[in-house]
């Protein structure tokens, strides 16, 4: 197929997970997968609040492919809202489970800001509801455009 790819997958077990006030919101995310024995799965809802928040913005006119230069890393000190989580967690071509996340961010000023997470602080709580995807043929891998790892799809799997 050109121009797209596809899988269908199953949804598997779902979870309810809560992180304590201190943890960090991606490493404990990917602590409970890989304690559950979860290889994929989707997050279908995270609220809470975070604080000392990582997370990048695509600069105005960036070309393909996007580098370091064609980015916008942010840091937000907090706390904030988190008024929405979304992405997945795929294993990489390794084995080894890893994430995609985006994240909205609620400031005091009523402003939103948001993109790419890589990493952020739980500040009160985080409440996140996640389903596994029980599929096989898929991978994350390193994108040559896209910046950061994306899912790489075998069809024949």
């Amino acid at each position: 197929m050109e121009g797209f790819w596809y899988k269908e997958w199953s949804q598997g077990r779902r979870f309810v997970i809560k992180i304590s006030p201190g943890e960090p919101l991606r490493k404990r995310l990917l602590e409970f997968a890989a304690s559950a024995g979860v290889k994929n799965a989707v997050i279908v809802s995270a609220v809470g609040s975070v604080k000392n928040v990582r997370f990048r913005g695509i600069k105005a006119g960036a070309r393909l492919p996007i580098t370091e230069p064609r980015m916008h890393q942010h840091e937000a000190a907090g706390p904030l809202e988190l008024l929405g989580l979304e992405g997945n967690l795929i294993t990489d071509e390794k084995g080894e489970i890893d994430s995609h996340l985006h994240v909205l961010l609620g400031k005091s000023s009523g402003e939103v800001v948001g993109g790419h997470l890589f990493d952020a602080e739980v500040f009160a709580t985080c409440e996140i509801l996640l389903t596994e995807m029980l599929v096989e043929g898929i991978e994350r891998h390193p994108s040559k455009s896209g910046g950061v790892s994306t899912i790489f799809i075998d069809e024949e799997a």
